[in-house]
């Protein structure tokens, strides 16, 4: 298999590679990371839905993911979802699964990232709500439109590192709010619902991998001012230089898009399969401080993936 690295884009990965007659759902499909595995995917011949809560900014997001479609054969279609809304995400699943076309591949790569402290509108914290229950509910109400032998890409985070998952506060009504630990129990859970749901799928050949896409100058940002990010920064790096690793790069939006599209194409499924993925390979464990590279035992033990997945049933009132 061609090895891919740090460097590599969407463009590095599917080089050669031919996805007529593949049908790919990609969520957060206004900005950045979403428009680009949507246009890399649709340049190749993929036909790939949108999600998005915002139409009308993802139409305009997505002109050149219709031109790629244009020139690879591929296509493009918008579906709106509102993550942060299980009323939206129902309805958006009801509306595919009455369609029922099947699905190659899902790629959950919506998100919010340290945002101030607020609720959905089905009361959870904003980012446990938003990134990990609409996604959990959004993905097993459509699971029967996932083919045999597809697969589910998760887009969690280094930033899994900051925090486990709290079960008995999921939605900080105990606890001081902290918006980094906030998100790193949302990014956590991100990786734990990828494990569990491999578990769940496997014996239909569907693999399930979460993935951290790398740092990217995104809209994910926009709740951060620059003093709150050079200070994020030269805390990974001040640990990176006490501990002989390499000081933190921002990837292109292409790089930052790469993992998504090789696991989604091109890894082989038995490798990836449960596990959380980085520049295109598997992470191995991390240990110690930082934030570089790696991913904690927490975020991918199954018994704490199989408690988040009971409990998230307990939350949003359905099972699965």
């Amino acid at each position: 298999m061609t090895q891919f690295n740090t460097k590599s884009t969407t463009d590095d990965v599917l080089s050669g590679v031919d996805l007529s007659g593949k049908r790919f759902l990609v969520t957060g499909v206004s900005a950045g990371l979403g428009v680009e595995t949507a246009r890399a995917l649709a340049a190749h011949g993929a036909d790939v839905v949108g999600a998005a809560r915002d139409l009308a900014k993802a139409e305009g997001a997505t002109a050149a993911v219709r031109s790629a479609a244009k020139a690879g054969g591929g296509s493009l279609e918008l579906i709106r979802l509102d993550l942060a809304s299980l009323a939206s995400v129902r309805a958006a699943t009801d509306e595919l699964v009455a369609d029922g076309r099947k699905f190659d591949v899902v790629i959950t790569n919506a998100g919010v990232m340290a945002a101030p402290f607020g609720k959905t509108e089905d009361g959870f914290e904003t980012q446990f709500g938003t990134n990990h229950l609409g996604h959990f509910t959004f993905v097993n109400r459509i699971a029967s439109l996932i083919k045999d032998g597809g697969r589910l890409v998760s887009l969690a985070s280094s930033g899994h590192r900051f925090s486990n998952i709290d079960l008995e506060d999921p939605n900080f009504d105990r606890g001081d709010y902290d918006p980094w630990i906030a998100y790193g129990r949302a990014k956590t859970a991100n990786i734990l619902f990828a494990v569990e749901f491999d578990r769940r799928h496997k014996d239909r050949g569907i693999r399930a991998a979460a993935l951290h896409p790398g740092g990217i100058h995104t809209e994910l940002g926009r709740h951060l001012d620059e003093g709150a990010l050079e200070a994020l920064l030269e805390q990974i790096n001040a640990t990176a230089r006490a501990t002989g690793g390499e000081e933190f790069e921002f990837k292109s939006i292409p790089q930052g898009a790469a993992t998504s599209v090789w696991a989604a194409t091109v890894a082989d499924p038995a490798e990836i399969g449960g596990r959380y993925l980085e520049d295109c390979h598997v992470a191995e464990l991390a240990e110690g401080d930082g934030l570089r590279a790696g991913v904690r035992a927490y975020a991918i033990d199954p018994d704490n993936a199989r408690a988040l997945w009971a409990k998230s049933e307990e939350m949003v009132g359905e099972t699965f």
